[in-house]
């Protein structure tokens, strides 16, 4: 009879120590103050919400252009040295435009606007090779409206992380 109970509570013990949840990783820090604990948090290093929340994503063009400006170069800069810190990621560059025009003139855009943004980063010493690109022309618009605010916001390059 004993050996029975003692049976039972082996296994009640060891049922026990199995629904024991392992504490979530964290990272200590000791100042004068003690031990402060942080739980990582932010997006994953070289990933897709990586690129649009420390790097930015895309650059904006001038109405039927597709040269870079100034502020749009320094976005592809700094895509660049993160590409350069990231040699596994591949991107796919996305051409937009506002919602004026054909539809085949704005494919045609949208399709400069791409490669100028890759050209760019080939030149900055971005492999080629880690790179598409493909025009939405109109059909992707990211903001909603018809008036130059919106349209100045649909007349862009994105990158994506393939």
């Amino acid at each position: 009879m004993n050996i029975k109970i003692l049976g039972a509570l082996a296994a009640v013990a060891l049922l026990a120590a199995c629904s024991h949840e392992a504490p979530p990783v964290s990272n200590s820090v000791s100042s004068g103050m003690g031990t402060q604990t942080t739980t990582p948090s932010g997006p994953v290093p070289g990933s897709e919400e990586d690129l649009v929340a420390n790097v930015g994503d895309r650059v904006f063009y001038a109405f039927d252009k597709s040269a870079l400006t100034d502020e749009g170069k320094a976005t592809l800069d700094r895509q660049a040295a993160w590409l350069a810190k990231y040699p596994q990621v591949s991107i796919q560059v996305a051409g937009n435009c506002d919602d004026r025009g054909t539809e085949e003139y704005n494919l045609a855009l949208g399709n400069r606007r791409a490669v100028a943004a890759k050209d760019y980063l080939v030149a900055k010493g971005v492999a080629a090779a880690r790179m598409t690109t493909i025009s939405y022309g109109k059909d992707k618009p990211t903001a909603v409206g018809d008036n130059e605010q919106a349209w100045a916001q649909n007349r862009n390059a994105i990158s994506s992380v393939k």
